[in-house]
């Protein structure tokens, strides 16, 4: 189920740019954070390109896994974009324009440590608008059959993620991790860098595709036996004079944060990798030998089950609950009247939303002539309760409503699903679509009945004073 929940949404302070370079590419890199406003997410901006192409961060841009999360839209691509994206969901922050002078952003050190001390350094600001939700419902896996590769997500009072690293080496074993909540990223799962087999990054440098690594941004771990050769070419790769095994099986000159940061780095892939989902998760993610491949086509299936159900949506409301205003209280703030007056209650009120209801029953005015032998509600009608509905969201920002008026100024994108007859129960959900200013109001309306959106509109709405008052 998709909702807003009263927590707002936040972005950075100030920008802040990094420098490095991609791991794969090869090239420098200057990376900038750039504060976006709300409901922007997060997009990848290259500056180094012709028109300043964007890319936002969505799972259906998802075009390479090997070796990352690699995007393309429209022809232009971003590389390894995980570890960037999991610093920011790591940090709570929603909306970020990152630019980009390359391809890729910078390696660092392998980990998401860097992207998210630059974010601390600059903080972090609330905005304007509450965060939206995906609340896990039902358990909602995806299987893939060639590698065993699994994600499930199941219901719980928060975002977790734990995942369980098998690779069948006994230099790296079996790994577990668990991040039971979001805020302790930065402090237990940030640091943990990404690692590499020693057969991966032999065919790698073979074939030329790891021009950015040394050992200061990978972990290797050495899964067979190293030939005088081979060790050669890893010295001269990482541009070191002598390079021998630890004990524990990985190359020298890198010492483990934690005995399982494999684990641990794996469980950041996942959150980077589901950041493409668009939107924020309230269940726990269990991950039983994740990759990135798998990671974005879990991405892909939770993204378009969620597309479906806002098309969908209906509300959650208590019809029997004491409502937040009766008729009496709303006649109290709206001017209406019957047999013009077309909300009976509220349901929910706060500074960015409204909820309210109402019966449509066979005894309605309109009903006469609207049409005879075939009564159904007027769109238009429709229309004006959602817009009385908006009345007290806006009125609710002033002292004394009692001494304004509401005048509607525009309707935009008006919809209209199915037909409202007597007998229905007609749910109003307004949302502002910006700030309140000098009156002005703009909100996304949705009518609902028989757990359906029956009607839409955009609403433009002011509120003047009574002259006298």
């Amino acid at each position: 189920m998709v909702k807003k929940i009263e927590v707002k949404q936040k972005t950075i302070k100030k920008s802040i740019t990094l420098k490095g370079v991609g791991l794969h590419t090869g090239e420098n890199v200057t990376m900038t954070f750039v504060p976006a406003d709300v409901n922007h997410g997060y997009a990848f901006k290259r500056i180094d390109l012709e028109g300043e192409p964007v890319i936002e961060a969505d799972a259906n841009y998802v075009v390479n896994t090997q070796r990352g999360t690699n995007l393309e839209k429209n022809g232009v691509k971003i590389q390894t974009s995980e570890h960037v994206l999991a610093a920011l969901v790591g940090m709570e922050v929603d909306n970020v324009m990152i630019e980009l002078d390359a391809p890729e952003p910078p390696i660092m050190d392998g980990s998401s440590k860097f992207f998210v001390e630059a974010l601390q350094e600059v903080g972090i600001e609330e905005q304007n608008a509450n965060r939206e939700e995906y609340v896990v419902k039902d358990v909602i896996s995806y299987k893939d059959e060639a590698t065993g590769s699994e994600i499930t997500v199941i219901p719980s009072e928060s975002y977790q993620v734990t995942t369980m690293v098998d690779f069948g080496t006994k230099v790296l074993g079996t790994q577990n991790a668990t991040l039971e909540n979001i805020t302790d990223f930065s402090s237990e799962i940030a640091n943990a860098r990404t690692f590499s087999f020693l057969h991966e990054l032999e065919m790698l440098l073979e074939h030329g595709l790891i021009k950015g690594g040394d050992l200061n941004n990978a972990i290797v771990y050495v899964d067979k036996e190293i030939s005088e050769p081979t060790m050669k070419k890893l010295e001269k790769a990482f541009n070191k004079k002598k390079l021998s095994v630890k004990p524990n099986g990985i190359l020298d000159n890198l010492t483990l944060h934690q005995p399982n940061e494999a684990a641990r780095h794996k469980l950041l892939d996942v959150i980077g990798d589901l950041a493409l989902i668009g939107t924020r998760i309230r269940g726990k993610v269990i991950a039983n030998k994740p990759g990135h491949f798998v990671n974005t086509q879990f991405a892909k299936k939770l993204h378009k089950i969620i597309k479906q159900e806002r098309r969908n949506y209906v509300p959650e409301v208590d019809l029997h609950a004491t409502p937040v205003k009766d008729i009496n209280q709303i006649m109290e703030m709206l001017p209406h009247r019957p047999p013009f007056l077309l909300v009976d209650k509220i349901l929910e009120l706060s500074d960015q939303h409204v909820i309210g209801m109402k019966n449509v029953t066979m005894n309605e005015p309109f009903f006469v002539g609207h049409f005879p032998g075939a009564p159904v509600m007027p769109g238009v009608l429709q229309i004006e309760a959602m817009a009385q509905t908006g009345g007290i969201l806006v009125l609710s920002t002033v002292p004394d409503p009692e001494n304004y008026l509401t005048y509607l100024l525009k309707i935009d994108n008006v919809r209209y699903k199915h037909q409202v007859v007597p007998g229905d129960t007609l749910i109003f959900k307004l949302d502002l679509i910006s700030p309140i200013r000098r009156g002005i109001c703009e909100m996304q309306a949705h009518a609902y009945a028989n757990g359906r959106l029956v009607s839409q509109a955009e609403i433009m709405a002011q509120i003047t004073k009574v002259k006298g008052n």
